[in-house]
């Protein structure tokens, strides 16, 4: 359990674990609770039980099932459950959409986030940001970043870019425990970095005492992430030593990372 900075004294963020490494995160006061990405109904509904909370509204980042499959239950569950999330009518369940710049009030835990468009995982990726923190789905992941299944390369390289220009203070709620994983292959990319060699035995000792290593903070993601340092010398010296060829932009070389990466 978390309490950012920018969040009322009272709200706290708890990861509620889906699947094998998910994070559905909770955001709750003392008597409500509004999810992220619940892509499983039974543990959000065991977790409000657990606490005595009533959950007042679902946020979505994107499609994928893992992100949306506990919409209907939950929405069976609670009577009229506002669920907010990607323009478009392709989401079942979805009461409420949402685009860039729009603003989304929670008002039962007095809290409120703007809408940022990330395409690049999925063409539909949105993001929400407030309080010092930023619910991204799979956009952004500690030391590293999401697939590209639906967008291009480039279209990433901006999501990440609007990313990067955010308080540095920003607390990253993402949704996978992909870490551990991601700073191995970061790691290699960016092997003389000491900054990302002592977030390495800080990430190995977390997970070796089962706890999550998120939230990530910006700050530190923008000296250890390979895929937010794309115009560091190391990094695309690296990147074109893999592709073997000199490679002249930031989109180029995280077209390639993102390639590396992919077969790592």
């Amino acid at each position: 359990m978390t309490n950012a900075p920018g969040f009322p004294e009272q709200v706290n963020v708890t990861p509620i674990p889906a699947f094998n490494d998910n994070y559905i995160w909770c955001l709750h006061n003392n008597s409500h609770a509004i999810v992220v990405d619940p892509g499983d109904a039974d543990p959000v509904l065991a977790f409000c039980r657990q606490q005595g909370l009533t959950l007042s509204a679902v946020l979505i980042t994107h499609h994928h099932r893992d992100h949306t499959g506990g919409i209907a239950s939950l929405s069976a569950a609670v009577k009229d459950l506002p669920v907010i999330g990607p323009r478009g009518g392709h989401i079942s369940g979805i009461t409420k959409s949402v685009a860039q710049g729009d603003m989304v009030k929670l008002p039962a835990i007095d809290c409120e986030f703007s809408v940022l468009e990330v395409p690049g995982h999925t063409l539909d990726h949105i993001a929400y940001v407030g309080h010092n923190a930023l619910f991204c789905g799979d956009t952004l992941f500690a030391a590293g970043c999401g697939r590209l299944f639906e967008g291009t390369a480039e279209q990433m390289h901006r999501s990440l870019n609007k990313i990067k220009r955010l308080s540095p203070a920003t607390a990253i709620y993402c949704t996978h425990e992909y870490t551990q994983a991601n700073v191995k292959f970061a790691l290699v990319v960016d092997t003389d970095n000491p900054k990302l060699q002592a977030y390495s035995e800080w990430v190995n000792t977390t997970r070796n005492n089962n706890c999550p290593t998120l939230p990530a903070d910006l700050a530190t993601q923008l000296a250890i992430n390979p895929f937010l340092r794309c115009d560091n010398e190391a990094v695309a010296k690296s990147v074109s030593q893999f592709a073997n060829t000199e490679l002249s932009d930031e989109i180029a070389v995280f077209s390639q990372l993102r390639k590396w990466k992919d077969n790592f």
